[in-house]
């Protein structure tokens, strides 16, 4: 039996690499047609949004209320401190709760079955659609309070961000090496002051970056606030009443037939882009540091 030659196994080898740097460069290729296509339509939205809502903006944008139909002038000063408003208060309820269940996720329960119950509900809740949370709001509250409400919408808003804060608190505290907490232990230090001293202060910075996306993902929300604040057209900030807020607002005024409500609402569709893009700028920049 006769072995192959030097030059038959070189040549082989070399049409097996040229076979392989094809594949290589059609993958690569493919990858970046790929990238292409999705950046076409993401530029494209992004120079639609921009080119018509800069010619909305001015002053009165701000310190206006909603107008009336078919007028001129007004602003979305009522809709933005109404969008204020549900968002702060939705992170003040949403981000304790998301936390407090994230440390416990990480440091209490970790393989228990109570644990897996509450990462199995939290999964569904984070691909929930959100207009299910909004019809379960309206039902739970809406529905039995007869009006609708912003204490309704800030409900529906707080459980869309609770669950990316509890996903975020938990893999963020996962990450401090269990090192640290035997040291502690060897210590004496209580398991309370351990999670508060160490494994909570070294995993902040990407705890803070999951509340602000949690809080870029709200802020244009329209679907549950359709079901539970509704809108208003005059300046409230009373949370017991349908309350004015910049998502049901554009909805509103982009259906109308008027073209004063659409220029306004081109406007608003700006300012939302330009709110999430700096909260996504701001907690990448964070994230960034703390991996530095």
């Amino acid at each position: 039996m006769t072995l192959p030659s030097q030059s038959a196994l070189a040549a082989s080898r070399r049409k097996m690499q040229s076979r392989r740097s094809l594949k290589n460069r059609i993958a690569i290729g493919l990858s970046l047609l790929t990238m292409a296509f999705g950046l076409f339509w993401l530029i494209w939205i992004l120079w639609t949004t921009v080119s018509r809502g800069m010619s909305g903006l001015s002053i009165d944008l701000f310190t206006q209320p909603t107008p009336p139909p078919n007028t001129d002038g007004g602003g979305l000063s009522n809709a933005l401190a109404g969008s204020g408003l549900l968002i702060l208060w939705a992170t003040l309820v949403g981000t304790p709760l998301g936390i407090m269940a994230g440390i416990y996720l990480a440091e209490y329960g970790r393989k228990s079955l109570l644990a897996g119950v509450i990462r199995f509900i939290n999964d569904i809740l984070l691909s929930a659609p959100s207009i299910v949370i909004g019809l379960f709001v309206y039902t739970l509250v809406v529905a039995r309070m007869h009006h609708f409400s912003g204490w309704a919408g800030v409900i529906a808003l707080a459980l869309l961000q609770v669950p990316i804060v509890i996903r975020t608190t938990e893999n963020m505290m996962k990450l401090v090496p269990d090192q640290m907490r035997e040291a502690a232990y060897a210590l004496g230090t209580p398991k309370w002051k351990m999670i508060l001293a160490i494994t909570l202060k070294a995993s902040i910075s990407g705890i803070i970056t999951g509340v602000l996306l949690a809080i870029a993902r709200i802020a244009g929300e329209t679907a549950p606030l359709l079901f539970t604040a509704l809108s208003n057209q005059f300046w409230s900030t009373d949370m017991s009443q349908p309350l004015a807020n910049l998502p049901v607002t554009i909805y509103k005024f982009a259906m109308s037939p008027f073209s004063q409500w659409q220029n306004l609402a081109w406007a608003g569709v700006l300012i939302i882009t330009l709110c999430v893009l700096l909260l996504n700028i701001v907690a990448r920049c964070i994230f960034a540091k703390r991996k530095s």
